[in-house]
């Protein structure tokens, strides 16, 4: 009985190493992302935030300004949430290699780590959340699609201590000029 436990546990463990998603699945994916190219200009994205027990929590609206400089793209974020909050965020993500990204931003803890293949962008990093009158470190894992030519959408996984709490959800649309 204990050798057929501790087979399952070391399946389950196996299997738990081997999934998601990796970046370089996507090579191939069509219309390709290139981050200074989509977010040059003016986009606006609408999005949600659902907690792990699949809880809308919140609704948002952002307007970007993005600025390319031909090494750095400057994101201007404009927040407005549904209870009527505003915010403001501006990333700095600099070009470092073929694809790879760094990112800083105020609230970003560190240095956020991102790397584009084919029609999508991963991003990891860990910011200062408000949450009510806390600020809570959270760490965001964020998938980037582009769909079409005017179109990204984005799923982000948040964590606290190491546990998943939520998913933040985008629809990013290119404005015309």
């Amino acid at each position: 009985m204990r050798a057929m436990i501790a087979g399952l546990g070391a399946m389950l463990l196996l299997a738990g190493c081997g999934g998601g998603m990796r970046i370089d699945d996507f090579a191939a994916g069509k219309p390709e992302l290139r981050l200074e190219q989509f977010f040059s200009g003016k986009t606006r994205a609408a999005g949600l935030f659902e907690d792990r027990f699949g809880k809308v929590r919140r609704t948002f609206v952002v307007d970007i300004v993005g600025t390319w400089d031909g090494t750095t793209l400057t994101l201007d974020e404009d927040f407005t949430y549904n209870d009527g909050e505003k915010q403001r965020r501006i990333w700095r993500l600099t070009r470092t290699g073929d694809r790879l990204w760094e990112g800083r931003a105020d609230d970003v803890i560190g240095v956020a780590i991102g790397r584009e293949a084919g029609n999508a962008f991963q991003f990891s990093y860990r910011i200062n959340l408000k949450v009510g009158d806390s600020l809570w470190e959270v760490r965001f894992d964020d998938w980037m699609f582009r769909i079409d030519e005017e179109t990204v959408l984005n799923t982000a996984r948040v964590y606290r201590w190491g546990i998943w709490i939520g998913t933040v959800q985008l629809a990013f649309r290119r404005l015309p000029a």
